[in-house]
């Protein structure tokens, strides 16, 4: 199984532990992960608002890269997905849009290729019982509640990946892995990303509302499948003990059996420290 592969500005930099774990558990799988060469940002979140015509040109650029590959492309970070994901419908949409997009970029886009994220590729491509198959330390005891913030599976019409409204991928796929998935009702309420730096009480009112709903439903740790929303939901935390965050994938590291010496390499970087959580079952 290979996938054209776009890392975006933030695996590079902020997310470069969640970039560690996606390429290991997609190696683990037999996923092969080609980046794609000379790509550029995606313009997410403040292109798309500023020219409709450009912002779409420099998700386009990419995507004709992929297309020139001839595979689909697969995204870690839900703001880069939603944003290849938008201007492929738009395109498919727009014929004169698409014919823009080829004119800005100078390169041929035909809009024949699909953008995948990674949730998406690990439930539905290579599936849950192939996931089963692979875990050799079952997370038992380990309640978490998955978060997929208001990105990864909005709108509906662009991304046509799960409920909207009540999401399963991750629940299912941390059930694979043999932790206890708790239902809650904060799974895709915004974490107030967009203003992380401009309005900062209202982001710290959204993380509150997030974290207590989980504590309510006793859970021990937030999974997410965002850099930005794990950040948020680290830093803003105003009641100890704050509850830790980790990315689905080192959890699924975890599950795999990888050394754990990688898998504490990921973690180091963390600011609400998982690791007294997952040595306390036995897990590290």
């Amino acid at each position: 199984m290979k996938y054209a592969y776009y890392p975006g500005c933030s695996m590079e930099s902020i997310a470069a532990d969640y970039a560690l774990s996606v390429e290991a558990v997609c190696k683990a799988l037999g996923v092969e992960l080609e980046e794609l060469d000379d790509w550029n940002c995606c313009g997410a979140s403040s292109g798309h608002c500023t020219n409709y015509r450009l912002s779409h040109a420099l998700t386009g650029r990419n995507l004709a890269i992929a297309e020139k590959m001839g595979m689909d492309i697969a995204v870690a970070c839900p703001a880069c997905f939603v944003r290849l994901k938008s201007t492929i419908h738009e395109a498919r949409e727009d014929d004169k849009l698409r014919r823009d997009i080829e004119q800005v970029i100078g390169r041929p886009y035909e809009a024949k290729y699909d953008v995948k994220n990674l949730v998406d590729i690990m439930v539905n491509d290579i599936g849950i019982e192939e996931i089963r198959k692979r875990v050799k330390k079952p997370l038992a005891g380990l309640k978490v509640v998955s978060y997929y913030g208001c990105f990864l599976v909005r709108p509906p019409k662009v991304v046509q990946f799960d409920d909207p409204e009540n999401p399963q991928s991750l629940d299912i796929l941390m059930d694979a892995l043999g932790a206890e998935a708790l239902d809650w009702s904060g799974k895709v309420d915004c974490c107030g990303g967009s203003f992380s730096l401009t309005k900062q009480d209202i982001v710290r009112k959204l993380i509150s509302n997030i974290v207590n709903q989980a504590r309510q439903v006793g859970a021990e740790a937030i999974v997410a499948a965002c850099s930005l929303c794990l950040a948020n939901l680290e830093q803003r935390q105003t009641v100890s003990p704050v509850i830790p965050i980790l990315y689905f994938t080192e959890l699924m590291g975890l599950a795999f059996g990888m050394p754990e010496k990688e898998v504490r390499g990921w973690l180091k970087k963390r600011m609400a420290n998982p690791v007294p959580l997952l040595e306390s079952h036995n897990l590290l």
